[in-house]
Formats: C-alpha cells, structure tokens, sequence
C-alpha cells in the first residue's frame, strides 16, 4: 500500500485550469498540466489509503485497480502503474481526461474528506506511459481466421476492436463519418479532449492490425448481404444520439438547435472538416442552453469561445444541494451541484424554471424565449416530487439562439435496423440479452444497447460485449 499517513500528510490536489480570459479564446485542453509537477501527483496517490474494501472498485464500471496502481505510483514504479491500469482500461488517456470519476465519489476516503485524486493519476500514468515509449501496438501472434464487422467507432466500438483483435480474430471498424472516434471526436469538445489524444490511439490500433474504414454507412453504402456474407459476426456499437425533442410552440424555428449538432458542427469548424448544413453560431447572439447536464455545460463552453453575447443555461428540475443528502449517501454517485470549467468561463444559470414557448422575430428567427418560475412539491402519500407553474412568474428572456440538451431518446433512426430485421425496445435502443441480439450473430453494445450513458461505461461494455464475441465464435 502507499503511505498509511499519506492522507492525514496531503489534502487533495489537481492542475489548475487555464486562466479564463486567455482559454476563451482557444478551443486547447483547459487544464494545464504543467503546473503539476510529477512529485505532487505522487502525493495524491499517497494519499490512497489502500482500504481493506476498495469501494472504488465498485464505484468504477472497468474495474480498475486503483489502490494498486496508486500504490505503484507512490513508489515510483510507473511501468508497473501503467502495466495494472492497462489491464482494465483500454483508453486511460480518454477516461482520465473527461470521465466525471464515479470512483473518487466511492472513495473511502470521501466519508469524511476530499477523495483521492484518481482521475488525475490515471492521466498521468497513461501520459508517462507514452512519453517513455512502453504503449506499443502489439499485434497477436496468432490468428484465429475468423472475421468481425464493428459498426461506430466510438469508445464502445474501439474498445470491442481493441479486444477482439488482441484474442485473434480480424477486426474491421466501419464509421460513417469521415474520421473515427465517433461521439470522442465529434460529441465532446476540444477544450476537454483534444483530438490528436484520440488519433495517437488510433495509430496504435491500426498498427495492431485493426482495419477502420470511414465514411461508409453500413445499410447504405455497404449492403447487409455483403456484411454478412464477409464477416462471421457483426457487433453494433452505433452509439445513441437521437436527441429528445422539446415540444414546445415554435420549437420549430430558425435559430433553435439540438445541442450535438451544434457541437459536432464546432468540432468539425475545428480540424477544418466541412459540414454540410448551415453554420451555427453563437458570436454576438443570446444564447440560451436548454438542460443542465454536460452536453449543456459544453455548449455553454462554446458559446462562449464563439463569442456569445450572452449565455444562460435552463434547467426545470432544482438547484442541487452543496453536500450529499440522505438520498445519495456514500457510495453512491451524489446528486450535488457540479460547476464546470465552462460554467466559470461566464454564464447564467436558473434552476426550476419551465420552458412554455419560443417567441418569433421580425425576421422569422427566434428572438426570445417565454419562460415561467417553478414551485417543487412532494406528496405526502406517495413522496414522489411534483411541480407547478408559479403564478404571475411568466416572463420573456432574450433568446436568439436556443440549444436543446436535454437527453436522448435511443438510436439515430436507420434503414440498417429494419435490413438486419432488428426491432427497437421501448426506450428506442438495441435489444440484446448478453450484448446478443435476436439474430445470433449480430450483437449491440454501448450506449446503443444501455442508452446515452458515460465514456467509461462504454469502454467496459465493448469489453464485454467482444467477450460475448469470442465466446460465440469459438462455439461455431
């Protein structure tokens, strides 16, 4: 274990981020890394207790060895660090850059202090790892002779590559987009996740023998005869980005957007990729962000960059508390109010306010948003919360540009579905009982098959789902 003292000598510690009025003007990594030094990030993993029960463990969908990997960073030995953070995490330099860390919210330590700092160590532990050269593609020595067919080349899609290829099998990744990465590349901003993070795995993976072929839409310009018939198995990993609409009068209206297509639209601005439909911008407009989550908190973040004239961010539900309540006690993921990097960049946030209609222009375009207070209630026979409108609390906010995040409702709709004779669930994902799909050689995982969720559940889901893989190759 590390230093049993080392929490009782150190209180927790991260890089800073960069000042704000110098990183709105850039789309770069808003931490800035260099103002930590080596020394300090031994110091927050000392601060690793190495619990007899590691809740970490649990709190984390990979599984990773956290008290193990802190422990090898307290002594200094990174090629061990790395080699035990390897073993569970494909991607560390992803999660360790823009996973929210359900494992430091089971920390032990966070009873009754800061939890460790592991997110920040995993990063450097991937970091170090590649500066001295030890992440080298290692292809297989073997190959099995069977091939599979990955469909979306996000976490869950590389991931599942990633293993599949390690246990033999040839491994082709189809992306319709023009780049892989999937919602990495162009769902998640680059003030998080700059891409070059992104194209440097990429060229580890492919010189592990993975194939990635980009722009083909599989159903569209390759057919379901020719998948089938040059792959043994298929495993759809397509993501869920189907936004949920808000139905509310003139949501129709030019200058309203859902908030990824206005995200992936900036990324593409970024890399100097083209898009197809009209620009969006927030430069010199009133933005108003409709949904507290972190799709939200990036458009604020970009808005900003853009050049925004105002940014507010809307969400119906309460302000969270400060601290835990007896709702969310430790281990669990607590329900408390997050502040991002954006959100500090500059923005308004309301909290229990109803979005009732957008409000038209002159010009035909959105110009303001009406908008009315809410009054949260529990019922004292079900203790369910309920919510009604404030009375005389109607009123209209500027608003020329409106971004919609407020969730997903499953999988893009695709004529692929209805060629592979796969039907939706009810919550429009993929069914698959063990990541296995009604037809035996087609599986699903990801968010397409558990709904929008985390990088880091998607990682440890195309883990699973390539177990899933080989178990059924290996049987036919």
């Amino acid at each position: 274990m590390s230093d049993p003292k080392g929490f009782l000598r150190y209180r927790r510690a991260t890089p800073p981020y960069r000042p704000a009025p110098e990183r709105v003007f850039d789309h770069r990594d808003v931490v800035l890394e260099t103002a930590f030094s080596p020394e300090q990030t031994r110091e927050q993993a000392t601060r690793c207790m190495g619990c007899g029960v590691p809740f970490c463990h649990d709190g984390c969908p990979l599984g990773n060895l956290i008290p193990d990997f802190n422990a090898a960073v307290y002594r200094e030995d990174w090629a061990l660090a790395y080699q035990l953070l390897a073993h569970t995490n494909n991607f560390p330099e992803f999660t360790g850059r823009i996973c929210p860390a359900p494992c430091e919210h089971a920390c032990v330590l966070g009873i009754n202090q800061d939890a460790v700092a592991i997110e920040h160590v995993e990063k450097t532990i991937v970091e170090t790892a590649f500066a001295r050269g030890w992440v080298q593609a290692r292809p297989p020595a073997q190959r099995s002779g069977r091939k599979v067919a990955v469909i979306g080349s996000g976490p869950a899609g590389m991931a599942a590559a990633a293993e599949l290829n390690a246990r033999g099998h040839a491994v082709t990744v189809f992306e319709k987009d023009s780049r892989p990465g999937g919602l990495l590349r162009y769902g998640i901003p680059d003030f998080k996740l700059e891409k070059w993070v992104i194209d440097r795995r990429i060229e580890v993976l492919e010189a592990e023998g993975i194939a990635f072929r980009c722009g083909v839409e599989v159903g569209v310009d390759l057919s379901v005869e020719a998948l089938e018939r040059d792959f043994d198995a298929v495993l759809l990993c397509v993501g869920a980005a189907r936004p949920r609409s808000l139905n509310i009068p003139n949501h129709e209206l030019p200058g309203v957007h859902f908030a990824m297509d206005y995200l992936s639209q900036n990324n593409r601005r970024v890399a100097g990729e083209p898009f197809v439909t009209a620009g969006i911008s927030a430069s010199g407009r009133h933005v108003v962000v409709i949904g507290g989550g972190d799709t939200g908190s990036d458009c604020v973040g970009t808005a900003n960059r853009q050049g925004a004239r105002s940014v507010t961010q809307l969400q119906y539900r309460p302000r969270p508390s400060d601290t835990r309540s007896d709702s969310d006690p430790w281990p669990l993921m607590p329900m408390t109010l997050s502040t991002s990097s954006s959100h500090e960049e500059g923005c308004e946030r309301a909290w229990e306010v109803q979005t009732k209609a957008f409000v038209a222009g002159p010009d035909g375009r959105v110009k303001g948003l009406l908008v009315a207070e809410l009054i949260w209630e529990k019922d004292p026979a079900t203790g369910r919360f309920g919510f009604q409108e404030q009375p005389g609390s109607e009123r209209e906010i500027a608003c020329d540009l409106a971004l919609v995040a407020i969730g997903y409702r499953g999988v893009a709709q695709a004529p692929l579905w209805a060629q592979l004779g796969l039907d939706l669930n009810a919550d429009g994902l993929l069914a698959a009982e063990g990541y296995r799909t009604s037809r035996g050689h087609i599986f699903a995982a990801g968010d397409a098959r558990r709904g929008q969720s985390l990088v880091v559940w998607a990682i440890a889901e195309g883990r699973q789902a390539a177990e899933a893989v080989h178990v059924y190759l290996r049987a036919v």
